[in-house]
């Protein structure tokens, strides 16, 4: 049995799925409850790991429908790559580890390197509080060009550069282009950070 292995049989399934709610609800910003709440996560799941877990087996991990089947493991790895983990093995690893052993909060969030990780055409949602959403689509040679936005002060049709984007911390924009300005730096995310999906096209 490998060590990851071994953690995650030493760690209850029940301990596991009360430490992934509260990961995931840090992650997102939100503690799920209505029927909306699921279906917006369930979405929010599949664009961002490309698996569907329903509405209905989200309301049981949460305790919101009486059903005491456990969920697959292949359902809680699929929670985990959500907040950025390989698998439910790797997860539990971290939640177990000593704070001597726990690698630094940076190098836990998920990130994206632009010129590695999308090509032309890709498009991208942003997320940050309090309710700020954009939608990007990448231009190549880390050009972006904003499509959407809701509740910021980017609108459709600005560009920016961007190298990287990590999740859960500021994101930085360089020569910011809105109208006939000139170009200017902007931070999204000052107060918690981004969140990202990729848009399914």
């Amino acid at each position: 049995m490998t060590e990851n292995a071994y953690l995650c049989a030493m760690m209850t399934t029940k301990e596991q799925i009360a430490a992934l709610r509260q990961a995931i609800e840090e992650s997102t910003g939100q503690r799920p409850q209505t029927p909306k709440d699921f279906d917006l996560l369930s979405n929010s799941i599949y664009n961002r790991v490309g698996e569907l877990v329903s509405r209905n087996t989200l309301r049981r991990i949460w305790g919101r429908m009486a059903d005491e089947r456990e969920p697959r493991h292949s359902t809680l790895s699929i929670l985990a790559r959500f907040i950025g983990y390989a698998d439910i093995e790797a997860f539990v690893t971290n939640s177990t580890a000593t704070d001597d052993e726990q690698p630094s909060s940076l190098s836990l969030s998920r990130q994206l390197s632009v010129i590695d990780g999308l090509t032309h055409g890709d498009c991208l949602r942003l997320m940050w509080h309090p309710g700020r959403v954009c939608d990007v689509e990448y231009s190549g040679d880390l050009h972006f060009r904003v499509i959407a936005s809701k509740n910021t002060k980017l609108s459709p049709g600005d560009t920016f550069l961007c190298s990287l984007i990590i999740e859960g911390q500021p994101l930085y924009l360089d020569q910011l282009k809105q109208g006939t300005n000139p170009p200017t730096a902007y931070i999204c995310g000052k107060q918690g950070g981004v969140r990202f999906e990729l848009l399914q096209q």
